[in-house]
């Protein structure tokens, strides 16, 4: 019986373990996605961006995502790819306020989305 006790407790001991390493690594990911996109926030208000820009970031959400699969759900991640986008053809043509649109809105959901996952009471219940 006191085995039990003791696998049951090392077993929860492991799962809140890698539920924070989980936590903490998704923070990170999007804590630099964001930075990024503040540049180009700040790039595009000031009418200085170009495709390359955009496409930067691009590229670096890519990378990104292809490790993320692993914690997010797909449709979390499809609706960072449709606004990026989207933010990304607004820059090509030189629509620099509704790129600003675009990119506000991806500053909110890196902001906001690791914290949909994080190990709080709301999220378990």
């Amino acid at each position: 019986m006191v085995k039990s006790i003791i696998y049951t407790l090392t077993a929860l001991a492991l799962c809140v373990g890698v539920f924070i390493g989980v936590e903490i690594y998704l923070h990170k990911q999007f804590e630099q996605f964001g930075d990024a996109l503040e540049t180009l926030y700040r790039k595009i208000e000031n009418e200085e961006a170009n495709r390359e820009d955009g496409y930067a970031v691009r590229e670096m959400w890519a990378n990104k995502k292809s490790k993320l699969h692993i914690f997010l759900p797909h449709n979390d991640i499809s609706y960072v790819d449709y606004w990026l986008n989207e933010a990304c053809g607004l820059i090509y043509e030189g629509n620099y306020q509704l790129a600003l649109c675009k990119i506000e809105v991806l500053r909110d959901v890196a902001k906001n989305l690791p914290d949909s996952y994080s190990l709080k009471l709301e999220n378990i219940f």
